[in-house]
């Protein structure tokens, strides 16, 4: 009878439960984490997408075919959603993969088209862990917001702390004023320059449409530095390169991330004493490197194996990490197990401090007969090794 009475309570428990649209029991873990993923699919930074899609589908096909605990999805079929370099569209991409409920989302990999995804998300208390977005503003945004790359306080004081080590001691500096990343970059690096001794002789103005760098190329050869910084990005770097060397400078130049992917063709002699901060390099031989640079070269040639490749590549794993840190798939979880996180992988060592940023070396690239080349590793400590 007592017996009989339970199983009574019970199913008027389970009607009830039932009726009101809410389940007994709770959702049984899935250990799928879901993941929407963003970045430049059109336009003249479409290299970045491409790599991006290879990487995700890499590191996905890797896991999910692995012995781990976790397994991945990637909403939107499967696809990268594109932000098209447009702070407009990437809220329309953000949209498009939360129409999926995701628990994560990777991307985008530019500051400018970032920074609003990451103050959607944070309103939204969605994980966005950001790759290439270098602006120190991007996770400040909240506390469900990380990175895996340097921010541009970091990488311009290494980028002066390269120029000083060479013994250069005047530069010029040419900067896109309606690019968020070009700006910060900017003035992270004169900050630092300055402060280590090099004097700004020249500062000159461009925009991410310019086809024409003549005037401010000429400019900064007349102004006498020996080293010329140009934070933009790979489209109108050949452009800015060949302007520089047919104005008469023939000193160092050198740029950001944000070159990685430039197109040297038939320039090889204008990009000789070319350099540009990076977050890993193809040509290391740490394990972690070696076997995503063979397997993702088999897969896919070498012509979008860049860092942005790089950086996706390293964030799908990081979720699986942050699973396993903070012990589930749903977006707490992750939040919990991405704080503080120590990760290794193909972008070296990681430690995200207390605003999410990614600690970590910066590598130095330079260009020999038109091909990128590694020529040093900066510590956070500002240690060398060649």
């Amino acid at each position: 009878m007592k017996k009989k009475v339970v199983c009574m309570i019970l199913a008027a428990s389970m009607m009830t439960s039932m009726l009101a649209g809410t389940p007994v029991f709770a959702e049984e873990e899935d250990n799928v984490i879901k993941i929407g993923v963003i970045c430049s699919m059109t336009g003249g930074n479409a290299v970045y997408g491409e790599g991006a899609q290879n990487a995700i589908d890499l590191a996905v096909e890797e896991i999910n075919s692995s012995d781990s605990e976790y397994k991945v999805e990637v909403v939107n079929g499967g696809k990268v959603a594109d932000d098209a370099t447009d702070a407009k569209q990437a809220i329309n991409a953000y949209n498009s993969v939360m129409a999926d409920a995701p628990e994560a989302i990777v991307g985008s990999f530019f500051s400018s088209v970032t920074l609003p995804i990451a103050e959607q998300a944070a309103n939204d208390g969605m994980l966005v862990l950001a790759t290439g977005a270098t602006n120190k503003d991007v996770t400040l945004k909240g506390e469900s917001i990380f990175r895996n790359c340097f921010i541009d306080p970091y990488q311009g004081e290494m980028a002066a702390l390269f120029a000083s080590e060479q013994g250069w001691t005047s530069a010029a500096v040419i900067y896109a004023k309606d690019d968020d990343y070009s700006n910060g970059l900017k003035e992270a690096f004169i900050e630092s320059a300055e402060a280590k001794g090099i004097e700004i002789v020249y500062t000159g103005e461009c925009t991410t449409k310019d086809t024409d760098f003549s005037s401010q190329a000429s400019l900064a050869a007349a102004s006498g530095a020996d080293f010329l910084f140009f934070p933009c990005f790979l489209d109108v770097v050949p452009l800015l390169v060949s302007a520089a060397r047919d104005a008469g400078f023939e000193g160092a130049i050198m740029g950001g991330d944000a070159w990685d992917g430039c197109d040297t063709a038939g320039m090889e002699d204008y990009f000789e004493n070319c350099y540009f901060t990076n977050h890993y390099s193809s040509e290391d031989t740490a394990p972690a490197v070696a076997n995503f640079v063979s397997k993702y070269t088999e897969a896919y040639g070498t012509e979008t194996l860049n860092a942005c490749a790089a950086l996706y590549y390293d964030a799908i794993y990081m979720l699986v990490q942050a699973a396993e840190n903070g012990g589930g798939t749903d977006t707490a979880s992750l939040v919990e197990g991405m704080t503080g996180m120590e990760f290794t992988g193909v972008g070296g060592n990681i430690t995200l401090d207390e605003y999410g940023n990614a600690i970590k070396s910066v590598v130095v690239n330079h260009f020999v007969d038109g091909e990128v080349k590694w020529l040093e590793t900066l510590s956070p400590e500002g240690e060398k090794t060649e």
